[in-house]
């Protein structure tokens, strides 16, 4: 009985799509391989998927896929379990006093449901209020990017997008909202095509109302050009 439920858990946290942490969960023994260790491995796994799917893995077209996979979960989509991937966050003084929220909007979010192992696309909208320091704006991108190309809930996503800016700020004035399609819910399940998920996540000043208004009015702002 004890298996069985624990097996219903594990299977309601897939349909819902809720975190258990806000820190991504790693063994102790994450990085005991090497990168091309890790890659050896993966493809012999991908490989036996394939063949247990039934496969003919000597077709021109499919036997170079267990390896493709196998690199691209490692050197590609994955990449941000490796945290000597995590991009370094130069700080400047804020020598010209800009006081005001600097809002770095649309940033392109491709990142893996850690329940189907399906896509997460979406755009995320960061802001933060300077306490005397400042980041490259290339540097929000980035970090978006970083804790994106690891398995994720779109939660946890967003708290380590402003957990991060955070520590690299030295203020607690910081927010992020993602709006994003999950394929596990457009081209599976439910397959509804229309539907996205928001999130939001807001730090110090950013908790109270005007100022998170005047955020969110900053990401209705059309600047296409």
């Amino acid at each position: 009985m004890k298996l069985d439920s624990k097996l219903d858990e594990f299977n309601s946290l897939g349909d819902n799509h809720v975190g258990t942490s806000t820190n991504t969960p790693m063994r102790k023994d994450a990085f005991a391989l090497t990168n091309e260790e890790k890659i050896d491995s993966i493809k012999e796994d991908v490989k036996h998927i394939m063949e247990t799917l039934g496969l003919d893995l000597t077709d021109d077209s499919l036997k170079g896929t267990p390896n493709r996979v196998a690199k691209m979960f490692v050197k590609e989509i994955f990449s941000g379990l490796d945290p000597k991937n995590k991009p370094s966050a130069s700080t400047f003084d804020n020598k010209y006093k800009y006081g005001e929220m600097l809002v770095e909007k649309n940033i392109t979010v491709y990142s893996t449901c850690e329940h189907h192992l399906l896509p997460i696309v979406g755009r995320a909208h960061v802001a933060y209020i300077s306490n005397g320091t400042v980041v490259g704006l290339s540097k929000m991108n980035r970090i978006v990017d970083y804790f994106s190309n690891r398995p994720q809930v779109q939660e946890r996503l967003t708290i380590q997008i402003v957990k991060e800016l955070q520590e690299v700020l030295n203020t607690q004035d910081v927010a992020c909202v993602i709006d994003a399609k999950h394929l596990c819910v457009n081209s599976r399940g439910i397959r509804d095509v229309d539907s996205s998920t928001v999130t939001s996540e807001f730090g110090g000043k950013f908790k109270e109302t005007e100022t998170r208004r005047e955020f969110l009015d900053y990401i209705k702002l059309d600047t296409t050009f």
